[in-house]
C-alpha cells in the first residue's frame, strides 16, 4: 500500500513540474533522475533493512526453539544465555563461561 502512496505522490510531482515549471527539457530529465533515484535508494534500503530485521528474528526463533546459534564465533543457547526482549540481546547466565557476556541478535548467523 506504501509503494502506490507513494508511486502516486511522485506522479503529482512529475505532473507539477511539468505543467508549473518552467524548466528546460535537460532541467526536467536531471530532477526526474534524481528523484528515481532516490526512491530507487529508499526501496533497496527498505528491503535490506527487512532482510536483516528477518534474519535477527530468525535467530531469536531458533533460539527459543532449544536450538544453538552462532554469535560472533559464540555458540549461544538456552543453557548459558538468556534472551532480553527490549533489546535482543543475549546475556551470559551466572554460573556459566559466558557469564555477563552480551551478544546483540543482530550479530547472530
Amino acid at each position: 500500500m506504501a509503494y502506490i502512496f507513494g508511486l502516486v505522490v511522485v506522479g503529482l510531482f512529475f505532473l507539477a513540474l511539468h505543467y508549473f515549471t518552467e524548466l528546460t527539457r535537460t532541467q526536467k530529465a536531471t530532477v526526474t533522475a534524481v528523484v528515481l533515484l532516490i526512491v530507487l535508494f529508499a526501496i533497496a534500503f527498505n528491503k535490506y533493512n527487512d532482510a536483516k530485521t528477518q534474519k535477527m528474528l530468525d535467530a531469536v526463533l531458533r533460539f527459543n526453539q532449544n536450538k544453538t546459534v552462532v554469535c560472533d564465533g559464540v555458540e549461544v543457547n538456552k543453557e548459558n544465555f538468556t534472551l532480553s526482549i527490549g533489546t535482543y540481546t543475549f546475556i551470559g547466565k551466572e554460573n556459566t563461561p559466558n557469564r555477563g557476556q552480551m551478544i546483540s541478535a543482530s550479530k547472530c548467523e
